[in-house]
């Protein structure tokens, strides 16, 4: 049996290819692919900025249907709708059982051998589109699926969950490591995406203050309506001197950097008071500096956190919980609706960013 996917070819081509339907084994599922998206990371290896073999599948956003079960996946039934985080967690390794499942096998050591000649290995958990066959397809396998499927709640679309394997899980961690308490002031660096779900997550997490920052006019509308108070656009204003009059001098709680370069980086710690948090959610090309007076020789007690997209079936259904409680609403993200089998045009859309795009719903 035989299925369409969308496939790595060489750098700068992604194609729609036949490849078999995975065959599963016990504690894998085969899920029936309804909706899935595209990402920037997606894009990266598009342009062969992060190095994938030929001819795997990529994407790493599954929504869709219970098309098989392993004989050792129990509680689900064929049918059944489900999604999957972008992280697949096994649950079994060290970095999962001390409580970071998103680092399941980053490190890669030979367990037999007595050395400690440990690698680490940036894509820890990540497999999907990364290390196995992903979800632009219409079917994907879904390994040690009892930790990673996530029942769909009744009355809630596609669309609706489709931000919850990935973008809102990060943008939610990088709200969450930022230490916000209540009535706290929070800077969040970048309105894309993962930016705009920071932004709903500190909200949620008793921010009093939100200043969003963006160049785009239309995605710092859209931080309004996920909780932004404030809104500047960096090409209007100097950031940092108008953050800190907002602030009366004394500088934002938490800062949450979601774009991945230097400037913003830096941009973030100098907005910091004292004690305050940087929350890192950025995926870097380059080395960092980190500024001696923005850090204060060392010396401000400031915190730097870092992030991996959460997955697994326990956060899945605590994100989808949100959205069937009403308390966020992501359907401004999806803003364009593709075929699979027109994935190269969607590419190119999303890759260019034209025409106000944010996420693309994809559907076999």
């Amino acid at each position: 049996m035989m299925m369409k996917a969308a496939a790595f070819i060489e750098p700068n081509r992604i194609e729609i290819i036949d490849k078999a339907i995975p065959e599963i084994g016990p504690n894998d599922a085969l899920i029936k692919i309804s909706t899935t998206t595209i990402c920037g990371t997606d894009v990266h290896i598009l342009k062969g900025e992060y190095p994938v073999k030929q001819g795997l599948t990529v994407g790493h956003e599954p929504v869709g249907v219970i098309e098989k079960l392993g004989s050792n996946v129990q509680g689900y039934c064929e049918g059944q709708r489900v999604i999957a985080g972008a992280i697949c967690p096994s649950f079994t390794s060290y970095a999962c059982q001390d409580g970071l499942p998103s680092q399941d096998g980053a490190y890669l050591h030979d367990e037999s051998c007595n050395c400690h000649q440990h690698g680490y290995k940036a894509t820890a958990g990540w497999r999907f589109g990364n290390i196995i066959d992903g979800t632009q397809a219409e079917y994907v396998l879904v390994p040690d699926a009892q930790a990673n499927l996530a029942p769909i709640p009744d009355g809630l679309s596609d669309e609706q969950v489709l931000m919850c394997p990935d973008i809102m899980s990060t943008g939610f961690a990088g709200a969450e490591n930022a230490n916000i308490k209540i009535g706290d002031t929070v800077a969040v660096f970048a309105q894309g995406p993962i930016g705009l779900c920071a932004t709903a997550g500190a909200k949620l997490r008793g921010a009093s203050v939100i200043i969003a920052i963006d160049g785009n006019n239309q995605r710092l509308e859209i931080a309004k309506q996920l909780g932004a108070d404030v809104t500047l656009n960096f090409n209007d204003v100097d950031v940092v001197d108008e953050i800190m009059k907002l602030t009366c001098g004394r500088g934002v709680d938490a800062s949450i950097e979601a774009l991945g370069l230097q400037s913003t980086f830096e941009q973030g710690l100098r907005v910091l008071k004292p004690g305050g948090t940087l929350s890192s959610l950025g995926v870097y090309s380059e080395d960092l500096t980190i500024p001696l007076s923005a850090f204060a020789a060392g010396l401000g007690d400031h915190k730097i956190n870092t992030a991996l997209c959460p997955g697994g079936k326990e956060r899945m259904r605590r994100l989808m919980s949100i959205i069937n409680s009403g308390r966020i609403n992501l359907d401004p993200l999806v803003t364009h609706q593709y075929k699979l089998e027109n994935i190269v045009e969607a590419y190119d859309l999303f890759a260019n960013q034209r025409d106000g795009v944010l996420k693309i719903a994809v559907t076999p």
